[in-house]
This record gives structure tokens, sequence and C-alpha cells, in this order.
């Protein structure tokens, strides 16, 4: 009896019906959303947040309450991602000067000479071709929300009809039914939502438009204090564009120069016309005051971005019913994240690129069933540094000695502790005016160093002032708080060979 089972297994195994390494190791599907907040979430708490997919996945994992990055940007942040390094260590360090060298090793690659079928599928924007997958489908640059083009890796530009989220899934699970059965995969799924300008599906519109959102107390933000926050131009109030951010245009001229917007079809269009129009067309008869437009402000914006939020949780639900109605699911490590944290009216602004906090954190949420125990929360640090050498870790694969992040897998199963201080380096001095600086936090006080746009220093005490609007540097009472964490800034630099902060280090102010 057991020879003729072993044999029936044999045979099993030669006719590729099953097959032994995808057995043994798990299939991985990372998606990425681009500027989701943590806030937007329901399962981080999020008020009005619609969000029941991303909820389940948290219900079914665990969820990351300390998850960080290094560069609070959209490409330097896929591209720490890729390659568990520090920007300063990859080289892409800005959206506005930097191309990923994608000779450089990363964890797909490795995970390719182990025997994976990658693919990438989606929003990339490292501004050159992908290398090292099995296959890739990036939307070029940005992308757009309606209709959008894609880069093919055969070198080919092809026009998608739909809305973008929808599409990516589609394709997501068109690369997955092609896929080779016998090779265990990993999927990297880069949505677009909920980046700017926030431009739901119309099957969304409207869908918050009875809702008023809560106001954040720091909304009126006076920065005092904080030279760096004073200059930015990331304000709801004085930076988000009408026409542009909120879709209040004056006509449909003006409308029609709009990047998605004038990729519409003409039902498309019919359905934006008809809810936007009206909304713009009633604000002509309404007097503000400066701060009731403020206010009228971050209600259009939130409207639009939570909307744009709902197709994003709705195709991330289309993901995992896939891996179910499949029988995937009890094989593959699913992680949700955004490349970055944002800023949803919190000191009064939009995007993202500055440490404090609600930039610097982001969502993540990790289900690997037999590994991590369902519906439990994670209040250990962790930064997106560490998703290649996790990943690596849960194939059986050795991280490259070069990558600076961790595995979270040992410290999830308690074999090994959790890091105890985060370092930062923001390097971008262009759009939105945000200063270059870098920075420590630890469980709790936050060192932070601004440059080139602005010089100075700022320190908090994120126990006593977790929305950061003290800027305790110059308090004689922190002051051996103040040498203790330039002492952890200084070993951090050091531990990660950031030369260029050694450089300003030295400098001093």
């Amino acid at each position: 009896m057991i020879k003729t089972i072993r044999t029936a297994i044999a045979c099993a195994l030669l006719m590729g019906a099953l097959p032994l390494k995808a057995q043994r190791r798990p299939n991985i599907v990372l998606i990425i959303s681009d500027d989701h907040a943590y806030q937007a979430i329901g399962a981080y708490g999020g008020k009005n947040a619609r969000t029941p997919n991303i909820d389940r996945l948290a219900r079914e994992g665990v969820k990351f309450n300390r998850a960080y990055v290094t560069n609070s940007i959209c490409g330097p942040s896929r591209a720490v991602i890729l390659t568990g390094k520090h920007s300063h260590r990859n080289g892409f360090r800005d959206n506005e000067h930097s191309r990923f060298d994608g000779s450089q090793n990363t964890f797909i690659k490795e995970l390719g000479k182990a025997g994976y079928n990658t693919a990438w599928i989606g929003k990339w924007h490292l501004e050159t071709r992908p290398q090292g997958f099995s296959y890739w489908q990036i939307l070029p640059g940005q992308g757009a929300y309606y209709n959008p083009d894609f880069l093919m890796m055969d070198g080919s530009r092809k026009h998608f009809d739909g809305y973008v989220s929808n599409v990516i899934e589609d394709e997501a699970e068109k690369w997955l039914n092609a896929r080779d059965t016998t090779q265990p995969f990993c999927l990297v799924i880069g949505h677009k939502a909920t980046h700017r300008t926030w431009i739901p599906d119309t099957t969304d519109m409207g869908t918050y438009e009875n809702t008023n959102f809560e106001l954040p107390h720091n909304f009126f933000d006076k920065y005092e204090g904080r030279e760096a926050a004073k200059v930015q131009e990331m304000s709801v109030s004085e930076s988000m564009r009408m026409g542009y951010d909120l879709k209040m245009f004056g006509d449909s001229a003006e409308a029609n120069r709009e990047g998605s917007i004038k990729r519409m079809n003409p039902a498309q269009r019919a359905r934006f016309d008809a809810f936007y129009g009206p909304i713009a067309e009633g604000l002509k008869t309404v007097r503000f005051t400066a701060e009731g437009f403020a206010q009228w402000k971050f209600q259009r914006y939130m409207r639009d971005y939570m909307s744009t939020a709902i197709s994003l949780d709705r195709n991330i639900g289309r993901t995992l019913d896939y891996l179910d109605q499949h029988g995937l699911s009890e094989n593959t490590i699913v992680i949700y994240m955004s490349d970055q944290g944002f800023y949803l009216g919190e000191h009064g602004w939009f995007d993202k690129r500055f440490m404090y906090e609600e930039s610097f954190r982001t969502p993540m949420i990790m289900r690997y069933p037999g590994k991590v125990k369902p519906n439990s929360a994670s209040n250990d640090f962790v930064m997106n540094l560490d998703i290649a050498p996790t990943l690596l870790d849960a194939a059986g694969v050795k991280a490259p000695e070069d990558m600076q992040g961790e595995s979270i897998l040992p410290v999830l199963a308690r074999k090994e502790k959790a890091r105890k201080t985060m370092y930062y380096h923001y390097y971008e001095n262009g759009e939105h005016a945000v200063s270059p600086h870098f920075g420590v936090r630890n469980q709790r006080y936050k060192l932070i160093r601004f440059y080139t746009r602005v010089n100075g220093w700022e320190l908090y005490d994120l126990k006593k002032d977790p929305s950061e609007m003290k800027n305790l540097i110059n308090s004689k009472k922190h002051e051996k708080i103040k040498n203790k964490m330039m002492a952890e800034l200084q070993a951090e630099i050091g531990k990660y060979g950031d030369t260029d902060a050694m450089a300003i280090m030295r400098k001093g102010l």
C-alpha cells in the first residue's frame, strides 16, 4: 500500500500535478498603493473609511502599527522596497534627478535565481525599465486614472479601456492565469490610487458627498518654532488648486487640458460632468470667509480622496478572492502597504515628504498562513527597508550582505528583538518646497536635521506631543535628551554609511 502511494506521488510529480518546490516555498503577492494614509483605513481606526477588504486582510494576518519608510516619496520608496537599501545606497534619492539603476541586485533577482516566477504589474515610477522580472507591465510615469496606457515587456505601448485600479487587477489576474504553475511566484501589484489628483471611478463618485469629515485639530497650525513647516507649499488652503486638484473647472475647455479627464470616453466624461459640474456651478453664488473656504476645500479633498480609495480596496478584495478561488491562499504571503503615508489635513496639509508621523508612517499588513497569527497586531518598529530581506527569508533565500533591512519574521516569532531606532533621509528640494532633512526616531523622541532650504534642528517628545507641535530643540530641560538623540543620530548615520549626512553633521548649523 505504502509503495503504491509513493509511486502515485512520484508519477504526479513527473506530470507536474504536484510541484514539490511550489508546495514547500510560499507564493508572494505584494500590493503597493500610492499615498494611501493609514488614517484612511478602517483597520487603523480611520473614521468613515470604507476598506472592508484591507480590513479583512488585517483580520487574517498581522497589522503593523509602527511601520515606517526611509524616504517619504514615491519612486525612492519603491527603490528601497526592491533593494532593501537606503536611498543613498540604491542611488534613487528623489523623483526629480534620479533614475533607478536596474543592474543592481533586488529581492526579485534573488527570487528568480531561486526558481520563482516574478512579475510587476501597475505603477512602477522608477524612470527605467524593470530588470530581472519574468514579466512586467507598467504605467508610464504616474500613469492615468482613466483609460491608461501601459509599457509592455516586449517594448510596445498598449492602451486599455477602463479605470486604472480595475485594469491593473485584470492584468494581474491574467498573468496569474498564464503563469507556470510548476514554480512558486512573486507578483507585485503597483496601484496608482490614491495619488494626486484623486479622481474616483465613476461608480464611486459621490459616495462621500453627504459625509462631513472631522477637521484635524491642527488644521490651522501656525508652525511656531518650525521654520521648515512654515515655508512648505502643500497647504490645503493655499496650495491645493481648484481645477487640477478639486475638479472645480471654469469650463469644459479647462477640464479638457487635465490629464486623466481628457482621456475619458464620452460615457465616463458625461458621468464626471454630471457629478462635478453642479458643485462647481453652485460655488459661483457662495461667499466664503478665508477660514470657511479652507474648510470647504478640505471637505472636497477628503471626499475625492476617500472615494478614490474605494476602488483600490475593492480590487484588493478581488486579489484575495482570486487566491481563494484558485486554492492559493494557504500557501501565499500577501502584504499590503503604501509607498508612504499622507497628510489628510494634519498641519493643514496634503502630500507627504516630511519626517512628521503622518507621512513617515505607512500602513503595512501581512497575511502568512501558518506563520503569522491571524487578527494580531505588532507594535515593533518595521520599515519598507525590511520587505526585501523578509520575503527572501520566507522563500528560504539568503539575503545579500549589502541589504540594510532586517527580516521581520524572526521579530514576529520573538526569536529576535526589533530595531530600537529608525533612520530617515529625504533629499528632494523642489516641488512643495519641503526642505531636505534627515533624522532618527526612537520609542519616545524624534530628532530632525533640516538643511539646504532651511537650516535647523527639531526635537519632539512623541509621548507628550504626538502631533509634533512643539519643537524642544532649544529647551534647557531637554538638553540631555537632545544630546542622547544626537548620539543616536550619529550612530545611525555611521551604521548605514550615509556620507552625505556625515558631511552635513561635520559642518554643524
